[in-house]
């Protein structure tokens, strides 16, 4: 009996001998006794708020077309702005610049946020083009544009992804909606602690999926949005009215058909590249005026242009081209656009949003602001153009 249980004892060596081994190469290959841990996203405050000082700061950064870092060279960059020493470094160094000169309250990426064509894990290249928001710890919202898709993940893929990383406050659609595409979604920013209106969104934030390159009639043209997510659009807008009628933005990638007649019509900054939008007409701005409440739409796509421009009372504005990986003009500094709401302050309490002003940041030596405007004032009607001094953060 005792030769049956010392030989079964034995039997039991060779398995645990292993176990022991592989424990300790898996302790040898990484030392990190918390890798295999599960790791819980680290969140945003939410709900979004205005400051104790009744200020929100917007930071949009536009076309990253982040590829592989240091690896990745840099396009349309004169030799004496880095030339060959040129990287995407350079984008992740001017986003840092930017994050510490404005301090934003939010970030918002409109798309072609990595260059899929020469991103080789769009994984990857999400995290390090990302990072600098991160490392900040400062809320972020992203939406795709017409090149994140062509690496390693489906748009799907991409924005599920972006809704788990730390400090995003991006969602893949709306909960109860059926809609097209991927990134549509609301945010509201709420009154400051201490204010009557602190459980009231102040001002509203749409977020829109304009797709990237569709068929029509056997010609190729670009992605638009479509009715299901106009539907949700007026849906939303009109239940968010009924508690307060608050300004809000709208931010999507590929510009409408209309913003090509703001050059006839007027403008303020750079119209240096035709507008490259859809051939379709889905109706976008006359939803937009219909609902009442949008006051201006941030857009990316084209990168030489970072002009403002009324339609029908909505500004539409560039970003203009963030990344150095995106194309470019030679000594035409890569920028960011800034857009900053104040509230108007009461006798006892900080009111609803009394103006929404914007400017453009380059990344030369000075972080030069250029082109400062505000886009809506309450006291004004919507197509004030006035130019302002920088206002306090």
């Amino acid at each position: 009996m005792a030769a049956s249980h010392l030989t079964a004892l034995v039997s039991l060596l060779p398995p645990c001998l292993l176990a022991l081994l592989l424990l300790r190469l898996a302790t040898v290959l990484d030392p990190d006794p918390d890798a295999a841990a599960p790791r819980v996203k680290a969140a945003a405050p939410l709900p979004l708020r205005f400051r104790h000082d009744g200020a929100f700061k917007i930071l949009q950064v536009a076309d990253m077309h982040f590829g592989n870092g240091a690896a990745t060279r840099c396009r349309d960059v004169a030799p004496d702005g880095g030339g060959a020493r040129c990287s995407d470094l350079n984008t992740t160094r001017f986003l840092r610049r930017v994050i510490e000169a404005e301090r934003p309250d939010l970030i918002t990426f409109t798309g072609d946020n990595i260059f899929g064509g020469s991103a080789t894990d769009a994984a990857e290249s999400l995290l390090r083009a990302i990072s600098p928001a991160m490392e900040y710890k400062v809320p972020w919202a992203a939406i795709l544009g017409n090149h994140d898709q062509e690496s390693t993940m489906t748009r799907e893929e991409l924005m599920t992804f972006m809704s788990l990383m730390d400090y995003s406050v991006s969602q893949v659609n709306p909960p109860g909606f059926l809609v097209h595409g991927f990134g549509n979604y609301h945010i509201g920013v709420h009154g400051p602690f201490g204010s009557e209106l602190v459980n009231t969104s102040l001002l509203n934030l749409y977020f829109l999926d304009s797709g990237d390159r569709e068929v029509v009639n056997g010609v190729k043209t670009y992605g638009w949005i479509k009715e299901s997510q106009l539907a949700w659009l007026r849906s939303t807008s009109l239940e968010l009215q009924k508690t307060l009628l608050a300004p809000a933005l709208a931010f999507f990638h590929i510009p409408i058909p209309e913003v090509r007649g703001l050059w006839y019509s007027g403008f303020k900054g750079q119209y240096q590249e035709g507008v490259a939008c859809s051939s379709v007409n889905s109706g976008v701005l006359g939803t937009l005026v219909s609902m009442g409440d949008v006051k201006a739409v941030l857009l990316g796509h084209d990168h030489l242009n970072d002009f403002c421009g009324n339609l029908n009372g909505i500004w539409f504005c560039y970003g203009g081209g963030f990344g150095y990986h995106g194309y470019g003009r030679s000594h035409w500094p890569r920028r960011a656009r800034v857009i900053y709401s104040e509230l108007k302050k009461g006798q006892r309490s900080w009111m609803e949003v009394e103006s929404i002003q914007t400017w453009k940041l380059l990344d030369d030596e000075k972080l030069s602001k250029i082109d400062e405007q505000v886009l809506w004032r309450r006291s004004t009607d919507d197509s004030d153009h006035d130019i302002l001094s920088r206002p306090g953060a």
